[in-house]
């Protein structure tokens, strides 16, 4: 999905969507892309970014993985080697409710990386998570193909049947 030039993506949807969910809260975008628009996978998880890994490893196809760890800012779920996999399969965006790490290393990373805070603990890996099933986002229902958008006015999301474009 193409993002308007001017950097209005998330106002003009919320303008054109009323049933637009507006993440509750400051998101700071890490990344070297300022916006991204399009369909998520969904990840819940608590301090543990295995599924993050293996799923940014896979290919993204235009999509935006939405990380939901329930705002924990105790350790990262992405780094810059994470981002940079994203970038390499076709991941438009990563957006968390919670922390990452390695800004200097993001920066670089031509992908919308949006996060709570920045932490440089790394989480520990025990395969705890699930993907695909519908999460809670900061009281936000997302599902699998929702669509997400992130600037710098914030984080939104559309149903993906409520989605007309923009």
């Amino acid at each position: 999905m193409e993002v308007p030039a001017d950097n209005t993506l998330t106002a003009d949807l919320c303008d054109s969507h009323d049933e637009a969910s507006v993440a509750p809260g400051r998101f700071t975008n890490f990344g070297a892309t300022r916006a991204c628009l399009g369909p998520v996978e969904v990840i819940t998880t608590e301090n543990d970014n295995s599924l993050v890994s293996s799923t940014v490893r896979e290919p993204g196809n235009g999509r935006i993985l939405v990380v939901d760890n329930s705002g924990s800012i105790i350790c990262a779920m992405v780094g810059g080697d994470l981002a940079r996999a994203a970038h390499e399969n076709g991941w438009l965006g990563i957006i968390v409710d919670g922390a990452i790490r390695d800004v200097v290393e993001l920066e670089q990373v031509p992908v919308g990386i949006f996060a709570r805070s920045s932490c440089p603990r790394k989480s520990i890996k025990r395969g705890i998570g699930t993907r695909g099933e519908p999460i809670d986002f900061s009281g936000i229902a997302v599902s699998r193909d929702d669509i997400a958008a992130a600037d710098a006015d914030g984080v939104i999301f559309i149903a993906a049947a409520d989605f007309k474009g923009i």
